[in-house]
């Protein structure tokens, strides 16, 4: 079978939809997988039998249900070493940290990281934000002007610069592997990454942030990593000695990195994709009727920066709408299908409309919700701001059918937002 082809028929309506490598139609896709059911089964690369979650209430309930864990000691493929050599979604499982904890292991790593990433520590990043977007408009200006046909790619020039340049600020990482750490974290998120890349792209990202680590234990500062080594769990109001351990520190930066800067970058590049494609709600933010904040939310909601998250499993078999998910099978979340539910939206869910009161589920639910949204809002709306403001005529140079998704059904933006920032007068700065 042809890799990217949905095997659904009318005749097997029961039949499992093989999710598509290189992300495409990813939001038609959802409204035919909707339309199934709230919880659809579908095959991982290398055929691994999974489910998806894709209606909003179900979502919400699966997530936070007593019998649905995180840990991948419940993944039954991975326990009977049933899974293909190199599959690429394996670090999704096995990577230490929050991501894969339950119950007090959860409770103790999210206290630890939530001791040393702190709102305050949020907030002393506004400004830094504000400097590197003021500097990355103007080498998006200067890119714009070096082209021939006056175009840029957004997502290269600015989208993907500050929020890479603001985990690691946050982390302390030094400038010099931002751009192999970027090179790395793509290829463990997308879904198409060979098999032998596989193993390797992990060993040299753990390589990379142990000689991180390593140089914030020789020599601490007033960085994220530097207070993860430092923090202690707190019991009671005293402190238990709990600490990080290596593992669960590279881990922890594994995953800051890869959510604190993809998920962002993929949020502002959505963001400007939609109020290209929608210029009445630009005018609404223009007019002060909307706020670019509540861009940023009807964002998340309606082209959400993460698709289909894995992993979860229950621990038991769990009914989920009319299906019913065999015990120790993978579950992804699909955030994207989830927000442009019309039952929890209403008929016009699938229409990108800011006035909209969200409800969006697109940082998580539950005990695993974001750690890092206020920081991804924070850059988000900053950054839009400051790009419409300076570049009011900024449009798409290429139709929105022509661009072409992120190779990854994960994560959920196109791999360039090919732009024109309009007048000319937009293109000059000083410095």
């Amino acid at each position: 079978m042809t890799e990217g082809r949905c095997p659904v028929s009318h005749a097997d309506p029961a039949a499992p939809h093989r999710l598509d490598a290189s992300g495409a139609r990813q939001h038609a896709v959802n409204e035919e997988l909707r339309a199934r059911g709230a919880a659809v089964p579908v095959l991982l690369p290398g055929d691994v039998p999974a489910y998806a979650i894709t209606r909003h209430e179900e979502l919400k309930d699966f997530v936070t249900h007593p019998d649905v864990a995180k840990n991948a000691c419940h993944f039954a493929a991975l326990q009977n070493d049933e899974l293909p050599p190199g599959w690429p979604m394996r670090t999704f499982a096995t990577v230490r940290g929050m991501i894969t904890a339950d119950g007090e292991d959860h409770k103790r790593l999210r206290s630890l990281v939530t001791r040393a990433f702190t709102p305050r520590r949020v907030e002393a990043l506004r400004p830094v934000v504000h400097e590197l977007t003021a500097t990355l408009l103007n080498r998006l200006a200067d890119a714009a002007a070096a082209d021939p046909d006056g175009v840029a790619d957004l997502r290269r020039h600015f989208a993907l610069p500050l929020p890479m340049s603001v985990i690691c600020r946050l982390l302390g990482v030094d400038e010099v592997h931002q751009d192999r750490l970027h090179e790395l974290s793509n290829e463990i998120v997308s879904t198409q990454t060979a098999p032998e890349r596989v193993p390797a792209a992990n060993r040299e990202m753990v390589a990379v942030l142990g000689q991180v680590a390593a140089a914030r234990l020789e020599d601490p500062g007033d960085d994220l990593t530097s207070a993860l080594i430092a923090a202690r769990d707190v019991r009671d109001g005293a402190e238990t000695g709990d600490r990080l351990s290596e593992e669960e520190l590279i881990g922890t930066l594994m995953l800051t990195i890869i959510a604190g800067h993809e998920t962002t970058l993929n949020l502002i590049t959505n963001a400007v994709r939609a109020l290209c494609n929608h210029r009445d709600q630009l005018e609404l933010i223009r007019s002060g009727a909307a706020t670019w904040g509540d861009a940023v939310e009807e964002t998340l909601r309606y082209d959400g920066p993460v698709s289909y998250f894995p992993f979860r499993y229950p621990t038991k078999d769990l009914p989920v709408g009319d299906a019913v998910i065999p015990k120790g099978t993978p579950v992804l979340v699909s955030y994207t299908a989830a927000g442009r539910d019309e039952r929890a939206y209403g008929p016009d869910a699938d229409r990108f409309d800011i006035t909209r009161s969200a409800r969006h589920l697109s940082f998580g639910h539950g005990a695993h919700f974001c750690l890092g949204a206020p920081l991804a809002r924070m850059e988000a709306v900053i950054a839009l701001e400051a790009l419409f403001t300076r570049f009011p005529g900024l449009d798409l140079a290429v139709p929105d059918e022509e661009l072409v998704p992120h190779p990854s059904f994960v994560g959920n933006s196109p791999q360039r937002l090919p732009i024109r920032l309009g007048s000319r007068s937009g293109v000059a700065h000083s410095g």
